[in-house]
């Protein structure tokens, strides 16, 4: 059974580490290692393309990945369709797709965008749309030019749209869906792709071109998640465009965080409620230096207010890459605690101990710190460990999907409490495991970093241990010679009850069969082996006149004789062999029947 019950918590980050035992459970209060996050859905986005190819990832070799830029996870890929498909159905994919793999190698993902029209250039649409009889216009930038250097299409062209639908088929054809993917802007529309002409024409296009785009990306990126830019709200168009890109499941992006300063620093804000809750909210800042420059950035704190204002699980590197980082480097790292999702345990208790085949008694303490929810949800999971590093159980808690965890300001943040209790697997043997803590799918693979030390590599982390003990414990001396009879002493720890007429056996094992047998003593000890506690209890036997000039396993354990034949007929040791018995030494009897004794290896 699970329960979940909400707490107010009013600490962003735990500053300590605790292990402590309270009575018969484990607690621990791990602490937030304050690591910056590589995680699904969320991070730093770099403008590898920033419509000019040269900007911003011509610098870095063909080798250099910016391993060393903590929390990138996304590059993005924002050219002009004319440098993809310069000739009609003849496409240059490398163009983004050699950049691309050099990150997805390293398990990163890539966004797009497509551009029609750009300020630098005079043909974004490629001029063969234009010589297919696509209507457009010259321009210079802010206005309509006859003799202008640049062309922008009439974005409600029949040509055009046809044009551009059969090159949007051709790229879904190869991105959609594709878990390489994060997203693709709709980025036809407008120019630089942000969804206005203020720079280009500025002819002024109605709602109904702004959703004839939106349809025309939603009819070929069916399982890819699109953008639409907050602009598409402006020229008078209004909130009717962006409600219609959040009906068809698009999320938003802000392209224009602190081209302007102060309190004009970003103004769209109010749109990211309808949908931060459901897809990841992407930011854009101003090209870094011209807005340094300009006396705008500041210390940049206000990229920061705008992350926790649009509850934006992305933003953008909009700049020399390495420049910016060493330029704002601390502001990047405030940012990447709070940018996406940061999901911290806070607290975890256990059963420090269980029986084998019973169950373990877990709670734990979740908390989001981050200022999105965690959109690609993921289940608490435990994973057990044997000394050799192998997985011996996996138990997932799938009645908390940590998508649902709440978010907020820092420190007003709410954790939810998870309460479980989990079936042992029937073949985990009695020992000592190292338990590790994980988020991810609900078979248990682990798929959230979290801020938690000793990562294993698979994004899971030591807690503590947890010790699985078997019905009873038993420890034996050498056998003693008792009149014509010998003995074997025996000390048996019983851990819990067990049931009425329970016996030792004895079993002296040659070649995988047992030759002969020994019996426990009679007597009130017997009597007192079903209860927990300690019994000494030692067996007897003879050595028959055949066993001379052999050896003999030894081996010791606990069985209901009515039980016979039936599974559970022997008790589970804490070690055993595999079949229930303990190997307690060999029995080495010579050519005149003289018994000495040989004890296990290593015990």
């Amino acid at each position: 059974m699970s329960s979940i019950a909400a707490l107010t918590l009013g600490v962003l980050l735990l500053t300590t580490s605790a292990v402590a035992q309270e009575g018969e459970r484990t607690v621990v209060e791990p602490e937030d290692t304050g690591a910056i996050l590589c995680n699904p859905g969320m991070g730093w986005v770099l403008h590898y393309y920033d419509n000019v190819p040269r900007n911003y990832g011509s610098r870095l070799e063909p080798s250099d990945t910016l391993d060393d830029w903590p929390g990138l996870t996304v590059i993005y890929l924002r050219i002009p369709w004319s440098y993809v498909e310069p000739a009609e159905g003849e496409f240059n994919w490398s163009v983004v797709d050699t950049p691309a793999q050099r990150w997805i190698d390293k398990g990163k993902q890539v966004a797009f965008r497509f551009s029609c029209t750009e300020s630098w250039m005079r043909y974004a649409t490629p001029e063969w749309v234009q010589k297919a009889g696509a209507s457009g216009h010259n321009f210079t930038p802010g206005r309509v030019d006859d003799d202008g250097p640049f062309w922008e299409p009439d974005y409600d062209d029949p040509v055009f749209l046809g044009k551009l639908s059969n090159f949007l088929a051709a790229a879904a054809e190869r991105y959609d869906g594709s878990p390489d993917v994060a997203f693709i802007d709709v980025g036809s529309f407008g120019v630089w792709g942000e969804g206005h002409t203020f720079a280009s024409t500025r002819l002024a296009y109605s709602a109904e071109t702004v959703k004839r785009h939106i349809d025309l990306h939603c009819k070929h990126f069916t399982r890819t998640l699109l953008a639409a830019n907050d602009d598409f709200a402006s020229q008078g168009r209004g909130q009717v465009t962006i409600d219609y890109a959040c009906e068809k499941g698009l999320t938003l992006r802000d392209d224009s965080i602190l081209v302007q300063g102060g309190t004009r620093a970003y103004f769209n804000a109010d749109m990211a409620p309808a949908f931060w809750p459901n897809v990841p909210v992407v930011l854009e800042s101003e090209h870094y230096g011209g807005s340094r420059d300009r006396g705008n950035w500041g210390d940049g704190s206000l990229y920061l207010k705008a992350a926790e204002d649009y509850h934006a699980s992305y933003a953008s590197i909009h700049w020399w890459p390495r420049e910016f980082l060493n330029e704002c480097r601390d502001l990047i790292a405030r940012m990447s605690m709070r940018l996406g999702y940061r999901i911290q345990l806070i607290r975890a208790s256990w059963d420090a101990t269980v029986r084998v085949k019973g169950t373990l008694d877990w709670s734990a303490t979740w908390r989001n710190a981050g200022v999105a929810p965690c959109l690609p949800g993921g289940f608490p999971a435990i994973t057990l460990k044997d000394e050799k590093g192998g997985v011996a159980g996996v138990f997932v808690d799938e009645s908390l999907d940590v998508r649902s965890l709440p978010v907020g300001p820092p420190g007003e943040v709410e954790s939810v409490r998870q309460d479980d209790v989990f079936t042992l697997p029937f073949n985990l043997k009695p020992g000592t495991y190292s338990m590790y803590i994980s988020v991810g799918r609900r078979d248990g693979r682990p798929t959230i970093a979290l801020p938690l030390a000793g990562d294993d590599g698979h994004h899971r982390y030591p807690l503590g241990e947890l010790r699985v003990r078997g019905d009873y414990a038993v420890q034996t001396a050498g056998p003693q010679r008792e009149d014509d009879r010998w003995r074997l002493p025996a000390t048996w720890r019983v851990h819990t009850s067990l049931p009425d007429g329970v016996r030792p056996f004895l079993h002296f094992e040659r070649d995988g069969r047992i030759v002969f047998q020994g019996y426990p003593e009679e007597g009130p000890a017997l009597a007192e082996l079903p209860r927990p506690g300690t019994v000494n209890l030692p067996c007897t036997f003879e050595i028959p006149n055949d066993a001379r000039g052999q050896s003999f396993e030894i081996k010791i354990g606990l069985w209901v004789p009515e039980r016979i034949g039936r599974p559970d007929e022997r008790m589970i040791p804490d070690h055993d062999l595999g079949d229930l018995r303990v190997l307690v030494g060999t029995l080495n009897v010579d050519e005149n029947g003289d018994p000495s004794f040989t004890a296990p290896a290593g015990g």
